[in-house]
């Protein structure tokens, strides 16, 4: 089976864009207004407002003359095919539309269960079932400078041990995308960086500088700049990832209870082959 062609994209967006783009003001939208007739039927701008948000994302932020025309291009040149189509509907487009339909009053439902407020009880419960009790984990500050050879890494060690600023080898010596920056990898937890690594950070103190670290990348000399105990985000930081794990749960047990109450009968399942669902020209 043909995949069902899509007009949008090929035809009214892409001529589209050669139209050169003008500054609109915001306006008002009223779903109702109708803006072009195909014979008797009319097109709306809700009709418009529905066909934008189905668009893919890059398609979204086209400029608004451009999405206008080329949305209302689309739709009357469906509704002129539509009209004079005079043959018979396979299966397949009428079981589609049954499903669009399933889906779209499902997914109605699903964001009534979603948007009825949550009690903040339960919000500050799961924050601090979340966080409040979680165990302060260390963090580090570090700098490195990376070389190819244990030879070259020796090398810089005692020009450490000499009195030679880290950042300025770092700058001047390391192989590592870091080295332009002094070396600095900024502030990393437990399991942030390879096993080698991480153990020689972990056994050194504030301000202490490595002996050479063998890792998979090369020979590392490791300055420790300091540790910290990560603290766990505050309410407000992460009250939108509480509030939709909360709402989502919520609709999810909702979801189990409607359906468990409901009148089903899947026993005319039983014994029917899995792969009928992909025998597709049985619709046509």
């Amino acid at each position: 089976m043909q995949k069902p062609l899509t007009f949008l994209v090929p035809l009214a967006i892409v001529a589209a864009l050669a139209l050169p783009a003008s500054a609109q003001e915001t306006a008002t939208a009223d779903p109702k207004t109708v803006v072009a007739t195909v014979g008797e039927t009319e097109i709306t701008i809700g009709h418009m407002i529905v066909a934008w948000a189905s668009l893919p994302e890059q398609y979204q932020n086209l400029p608004d003359d451009v999405l206008f025309k080329g949305i209302l291009d689309q739709l009357v040149q469906q509704t002129a095919l539509m009209q004079q189509f005079d043959g018979t509907l396979p299966a397949r487009v009428d079981l589609q539309i049954e499903n669009e339909r399933r889906s779209l009053v499902a997914g109605e439902a699903v964001n009534g269960i979603m948007e009825k407020p949550l009690d903040e009880a339960e919000v500050q419960a799961a924050y601090q079932a979340d966080f409040g009790s979680a165990e302060q984990a260390p963090e580090y500050n570090a700098s490195h400078i990376l070389v190819e050879t244990e030879e070259e890494a020796l090398a810089l060690a005692e020009e450490l041990a000499g009195g030679a600023d880290f950042a300025a080898l770092a700058r001047e010596k390391s192989t590592g995308p870091s080295g332009p920056n002094g070396g600095q990898l900024g502030w990393f937890g437990d399991g942030a960086m390879v096993p080698e690594f991480e153990a020689a950070v972990k056994s050194m103190d504030a301000g202490a500088v490595s002996a050479p670290v063998k890792t998979q990348f090369g020979w590392h000399i490791v300055k420790l700049n300091e540790t910290r105990m990560q603290e766990a985000p505050a309410l407000e930081e992460v009250r939108e990832q509480i509030e939709l794990q909360l709402r989502q749960l919520r609709a999810q047990k909702v979801i189990e209870e409607i359906t468990g109450l409901a009148d089903v009968d899947r026993s005319a399942a039983e014994g029917v082959n899995p792969s009928v669902i992909k025998q597709i020209t049985a619709l046509e």
